[in-house]
């Protein structure tokens, strides 16, 4: 049941995110290459290298080790969209991000997901396929993504119309989704939970201060560096989850427990950069 209900839920999720798109946004990468350029190399190289360094300084079982970097090879999910409006961040930034590194995803995430099942030893080798992977996240993310923007660009009022309907249902499937997985799974998850947790906050936290570091030093404003930071903090994890769930059951737990508490820690940062991004537009505008 879980198998045909998990994809389902991430295509409902990728199909409302296209109706959100539109050429444009893809454009967007050439006309803003730093900001995007910053953003998707801490979302394709440093997310899942510090998924991989905090697996092995916590010394995760090889398994649950492997579920860690797939969760840090995994793009930035709709959340971060939402939480990146909030925080008065940069939103289309955030949009782009979102979209490019959901289609990057079809060739990072098997990737990462290989090498990660390699360097922990991962007793999952004969149970995973690069190639049937490649397929299995191209059809539940690119099919429907697609979709979605192909219907924005035949009847863009209709789809504007429908969006803000679908926003909620898009949220409302990706708590179920986490707590179908947790409730499925709920003896492996409780075993496993004190040893996940501290990974799975320690690399949210990471990824999202370290992200905001590179960006600052990079001299991007905050409302970018805010971008960015939120979308390496809120990644797919219906994704994750989903991916995992087809491969073996304890691979999804540091999905599951991330989901748990990247609400928490995304949620504080918005609230303060919210307000530090309010004060510095005050401050724009107060001159003229």
């Amino acid at each position: 049941m879980i198998d045909v209900v998990l994809p389902l839920a991430l295509a409902v999720i990728m199909g409302t995110l296209g109706l959100t798109l539109t050429p444009a946004d893809f454009r967007r990468v050439f006309r803003t290459p730093l900001a995007v350029g910053i953003g998707m190399a801490n979302l394709l190289i440093v997310s899942p290298l510090l998924g991989f360094a905090v697996a092995e300084v916590t010394g995760l079982d090889p398994v649950l080790a492997v579920g860690l970097v797939l969760l840090a090879a995994s793009p930035g999910g709709t959340l971060a969209n939402l939480l990146t409006h909030v925080a008065r961040g940069e939103t289309a930034l955030s949009v782009t991000m979102t979209a490019t590194s959901s289609v990057f995803a079809v060739i990072t995430v098997p990737l990462y997901l290989t090498l990660a099942i390699d360097y922990f030893d991962a007793p999952l080798g004969d149970d995973v396929s690069m190639l049937s992977t490649v397929v299995r996240v191209f059809a539940i993310t690119l099919v429907p993504l697609s979709i979605g923007m192909a219907y924005r660009a035949r009847r863009e009022a209709a789809a504007l119309a429908l969006e803000p309907r679908l926003k909620p249902v898009a949220l409302a499937v990706f708590v179920l989704v986490v707590i179908g997985a947790v409730a499925s799974e709920f003896e492996l998850m409780t075993d496993s939970f004190f040893e996940v947790a501290p990974a799975a906050i320690a690399l949210n936290v990471l990824a999202m201060s370290l992200s905001f570091a590179i960006a600052r030093a990079a001299r991007l404003p905050d409302r970018s560096a805010t971008a960015i930071a939120m979308e390496l903090g809120v990644h797919n994890s219906t994704l994750t989850i989903t991916v995992a769930t087809s491969i073996s059951s304890e691979l999804a737990v540091p999905g599951a427990v991330y989901s748990a508490f990247m609400f928490v820690t995304a949620g504080l940062f918005a609230r303060v950069m919210a307000r530090r991004n309010a004060a510095a537009e005050a401050e724009i505008v107060a001159p003229a």
